[in-house]
């Protein structure tokens, strides 16, 4: 980061997104800002984290604040030595918090001291993870694989969706999960064309599809997995869509590699729901980074310039949504390597019937 930091021409830098504070210091509270100079570091948090920072926090001070985290690293970056302009990511900070560090310097330093980053220095490191960081995804991804061969024996016609994302949530709690890494999609029906279809008090139908996309958090790293099943024999229609949804998927997950363009891994699934008539159902990217956060960079988007890294974790989700009649979407987390991908969330994609 210090070398990023350098290079940027800047002497000093105010980290506050929780995400970036975690993966520069490790600190894991709800209340945190890093300022960062090019010889040292320092955390700022308030009284209820005193024991969680000095456990936590690595190659940085931890300082306990009863006043603002942010205002107060604003308050040491400005009088450190050297320490001529800060940066700081104006995707994670208000008009109102500008104000308010700015109100914090002295007045000879309130139009000169920050500089909003042209572009994020803390995202990008995060991109590419490390061997740890892929342990720690492949147990989460496992995880998830887990829960869903739980819920093949939970699911049957009648249930309300809000049951089935309450029981898949309470499963994921005893397996070990931190908590979900976003809200449980569970679209049966009709519904399975809401693309973001929440758990409501519908009824699983007796015939017809349930798509089910969920994720845990396991030592602070997302998982993120889609399947869709369905109930009873699938029409003839229902089961060509389906084929074709799987055969983008596979198409996307084979183009993963370190060099290839985004876009074109896009592109891989596209393609094949173009040829089946399909295009035009599906309404949404490819998929995304997954790391820290649930969506982080690279996009897997039409038109991405982009290029894969080895290391990076991305997810491959293409779907098909026709309103009023049924949406199907499968989606796998792939660590990126030099040669191609590997699937993080091997469980069954072939058409499962309920």
């Amino acid at each position: 980061m210090r070398r990023k930091l350098t290079r940027s021409g800047l002497t000093g830098l105010l980290v506050t997104h929780l995400a970036d504070v975690r993966y520069l210091c490790g600190f894991t509270g709800s209340n945190a800002a890093l300022a960062i100079t090019r010889h040292c570091a320092r955390l700022f948090t308030d009284g209820r984290y005193r024991a969680q920072a000095a456990e936590e926090v690595k190659a940085a001070e931890a300082e306990i604040v009863s006043r603002g985290a942010a205002v107060s690293a604003v308050e040491w970056l400005a009088a450190q030595h050297g320490v001529e302009a800060a940066g700081f990511d104006p995707s994670h900070a208000t008009v109102a918090d500008l104000d308010r560090w700015r109100n914090a310097l002295p007045a000879r330093l309130r139009r000169t001291f920050f500089a909003p980053l042209p572009a994020p220095l803390v995202e990008p490191l995060r991109v590419v993870k490390s061997d740890m960081e892929l342990a720690i995804l492949r147990e989460a991804a496992q995880i998830g694989c887990n829960l869903f061969d739980h819920m093949l024996g939970f699911l049957r016609p009648g249930l309300r969706e809000y049951e089935v994302a309450g029981e898949l949530e309470h499963a994921a709690r005893l397996a070990g999960a931190e908590g979900m890494s976003f809200e449980t999609i569970v679209a049966s029906g009709v519904r399975s064309a809401l693309p973001h279809g929440r758990a409501t008090d519908a009824r699983l139908p007796r015939r017809g599809f349930l798509t089910l996309d969920f994720g845990i958090i396991h030592k602070g790293y997302c998982s993120d997995m889609t399947r869709t099943v369905h109930f009873g024999t699938p029409r003839p229609r229902e089961r060509v869509a389906y084929e074709a949804v799987l055969e983008a998927q596979q198409a996307a997950v084979a183009a993963v590699a370190a060099g290839v363009r985004c876009g074109e891994v896009d592109e891989a699934a596209r393609s094949v729901l173009r040829h089946a008539g399909l295009a035009d159902a599906f309404s949404h990217s490819t998929g995304h980074g997954v790391g820290l956060e649930i969506h982080e960079p690279p996009r897997i988007g039409a038109g991405q310039k982009d290029r894969l890294e080895a290391g990076m974790v991305v997810t491959i989700e293409p779907g098909i949504y026709l309103p009023g009649e049924f949406g199907i979407r499968i989606e796998d987390m792939v660590a990126v390597t030099r040669t191609g991908g590997e699937i993080l969330t091997p469980a069954p994609k072939a058409l499962i019937e309920l």
